[in-house]
């Protein structure tokens, strides 16, 4: 089986898959850089005992981080508690997608991960929104090339800014509050940031399609709160909330392959693109038997 991890910065998000691509389990922990590799290893095994997966079974690792101290972290977890090598995503890493910016170093892990995601699993051209720390919109071209994209301040970042800087305000649920104007403060809060991020989802999306021309590009979303506003817009497509692990399990399963490309070198297309959506999550039975045989 493998175990695909992706370190942010403000949550960790471990999968495992079964040798067949199935998703099989996957967790949320919030980004800790003080936690040790034996922290985290014990927060790993108990997850996977949790979910019935022994830790044997575990044959491949491949981590994306945006978090350079943690993932020397994980890396010391993949190899002493694992007894594997971790597959880092980054320069030299075959991924099959060109980075056509000016600065292809720059470019991190994760948004990788998420354009060879949906440019094998959907369809491109793409633009991929992913609501995390930063709210990151990543495009596609119809060649699977990566173009770049835009950032904006996640979220939960702008919530933390507002109760943090202004006196009279506070920390609050995130939820859309059914109408844009705000009788109370926490209404006005929930509506400028929950609509304020539709609005800004909407209008980059726009722009950036206007940019790249021809067909409409899908748009995909992603990362932790991305449920709250693709119910608020007809501007998102897909709502794929695995799309960053589904895309580690991708390039691991294209360097054991030994095609693609090498990241930050531009050209054309290698890889022939996959058909429709990846597997859904299932639940795993008798993991720890049956499927130890691991991942590609």
């Amino acid at each position: 089986m493998l175990l695909a991890v992706d370190v942010g910065n403000t949550n960790i998000v471990p999968g495992v898959f079964a040798s067949d691509g199935r998703l099989v389990a996957d967790w949320r922990w919030a980004t800790d850089n003080a936690r040790m590799a034996d922290e985290y290893a014990a927060l790993l095994g108990w997850a996977l005992a949790d979910a019935a997966i022994a830790r044997s079974a575990i044959s491949g690792v491949v981590l994306s981080s945006v978090v350079p101290p943690l993932t020397n972290t994980f890396r010391e977890l993949a190899r002493r508690y694992l007894g594997v090598e971790p597959l880092v995503v980054g320069a030299g890493v075959r991924t099959d997608v060109p980075l056509c910016v000016e600065a292809p170093e720059e470019v991190g892990a994760d948004r990788i991960a998420n354009a060879l995601a949906v440019k094998r699993l959907y369809r491109v051209p793409a633009i991929v929104v992913d609501f995390g720390t930063a709210t990151n919109f990543d495009v596609v071209s119809a060649a699977g090339e990566f173009l770049g994209g835009a950032f904006a301040p996640g979220i939960q970042t702008g919530l933390e800014g507002l109760a943090s800087r202004a006196a009279r305000l506070r920390t609050i649920e995130l939820r859309a509050p059914g109408q844009a104007i705000g009788k109370n403060t926490v209404g006005c809060m929930q509506a400028g940031l929950v609509y304020g991020y539709v609005a800004l989802v909407e209008g980059l999306v726009a722009r950036i399609a206007a940019e790249l021309g021809g067909p409409r590009p899908l748009v995909v979303a992603t990362g932790g709160l991305a449920p709250l506003i693709a119910a608020e817009t007809p501007a998102i497509d897909v709502l794929a909330p695995d799309l960053t692990l589904q895309g580690l399990r991708l390039v691991y399963e294209l360097n054991q392959e030994g095609g693609g490309q090498e990241t930050g070198i531009r050209g054309r297309e290698l890889g022939a693109r996959g058909q429709g959506r990846g597997a859904e999550q299932a639940a795993v039975d008798g993991a720890s038997g049956a499927q130890a045989g691991g991942a590609r």
